[in-house]
């Protein structure tokens, strides 16, 4: 997968729009600016831009049909059910690749997508408040608020959660093959320095340019948000001429072949998805996850309302549900990410789920975690991620 090196306005309401996005990765989220030119574009995309509606949902009847989409196999099948089978509503769940795929849906459509729950990360929140993408929560309508963990709500791209809550969240770290490095590899300078050693052609990084430039941020200890020009050239010169030559690969998802197969040593993966590798491999205690200092990402995605959604009350019916602790464990359990409920942890360990220290993490951990902004130096994130990928031959 490749993006072009020219700003390209995809969140323009065009008919190759969906084509494109759907060529971007997973959680290739802070690759908007770039792709669309700039931090300010959302606010030329939708008329009204800055006006808040107000809230669709009153406490009516729930409406028959709730229309949810989000990204692939992101939620648990025994939830959706359970929501039909106790509350009514019929769930339809549609899934895209990225954000970009869901944005450029929602502005293309101008409140009339036909969805009615959207789940973005949470970078892209403000854009699509300024612009009249979500409707306000009416909050009398989510009493399971109440379950949620405080350290999950109040984030900064939406402070009162007027708009938004965490549906679930992650990091990103990496998996080695100790068979093969049997050093032990504790930071991101252990993961750039095993890259052209021990696992020298048989290293993947993920298909993402947050992340394959925010490691070499990381392992520098440095702000991976800079807009320095110099400390720009100084990562591009490292990734491209260092690196790319002993990356085999671009894979945000080893948890699926990678790990299983066998097929890399050194692996840059999210914390879910190594998880999911271990959980398939025939052979767990063959790898070691890691998540390295000095410090790396953390990521959210949220439940939101896409604006004119068409069943509001179904819409905050479901959010709610699915925040109640009984549905928050499903979730957790079925995808392998916090869900951001309080006290879930022991819980967790109490019911056997395997791994668990790949999904929670202690203090100290979430203090090395770090979040990204979307600012004017995407452009030149997404070149250097480009150029890298030519190097390697990818």
């Amino acid at each position: 997968m490749t993006e072009s090196r020219n700003p390209l306005r995809i969140l323009a309401p065009d008919a190759a729009v969906p084509v494109i996005a759907r060529e971007l990765s997973r959680r290739r989220f802070l690759s908007l600016a770039a792709v669309v030119g700039g931090t300010a574009v959302l606010a030329a995309c939708a008329p009204g831009a800055g006006s808040a509606p107000a809230p669709q949902a009153t406490g009516g009847d729930l409406e028959g049909d709730l229309s949810v989409y989000t990204w692939g196999d992101y939620d648990s099948p025994d939830v959706v059910a359970n929501f039909t089978s106790e509350l009514g509503p019929r769930v339809a769940l549609d899934s895209y690749s990225s954000n970009e795929e869901l944005i450029a849906k929602l502005v293309a459509a101008r409140g009339t997508s036909g969805y009615d729950i959207v789940v973005p990360t949470g970078v892209f929140i403000p854009q699509m408040i300024e612009n009249d993408l979500l409707t306000p929560f009416n909050k009398d309508l989510l009493p399971n608020l109440a379950n949620m963990d405080p350290a999950y709500l109040g984030r900064a791209w939406d402070p009162s959660n007027d708009y938004s809550v965490c549906k679930a969240w992650g990091t990103t770290g990496f998996v080695y093959d100790k068979t093969v490095i049997t050093r032990e590899l504790a930071t991101w300078s252990d993961f750039f320095d095993a890259a052209q050693n021990e696992a020298s052609g048989r290293t993947s990084m993920s298909d993402d340019p947050a992340g394959i430039i925010g490691a070499y941020f990381w392992a520098n200890d440095m702000d991976w948000n800079t807009e320095d020009a110099a400390e720009l050239e100084e990562c591009r010169a490292f990734l491209v001429e260092t690196i790319a030559p002993h990356i085999s690969a671009f894979d945000s998802y080893p948890g699926t072949n990678a790990i299983p197969q066998g097929t890399q040593v050194l692996m840059q993966a999210w914390n879910g998805d190594a998880r999911l590798g271990l959980l398939e491999s025939s052979e767990p205690d063959r790898w070691q996850w890691v998540l390295p200092g000095p410090v790396t990402e953390l990521w959210m995605d949220n439940w939101a309302i896409a604006a004119g959604a068409p069943h509001p009350e179904a819409a905050h019916a479901f959010i709610n549900f699915s925040m109640t602790p009984e549905n928050l464990a499903l979730n957790l359990d079925y995808i392998g990410y916090n869900v951001g409920g309080k006290d879930m942890e022991q819980a967790a360990v109490d019911a056997g789920l395997e791994f668990t220290d790949m999904i929670f993490f202690t203090p100290q951990q979430l203090e090395s975690m770090r979040e990204q902004t979307l600012n004017d130096s995407q452009t030149t994130r997404v070149e250097i991620w480009n150029e890298m990928k030519a190097a390697a031959g990818a």
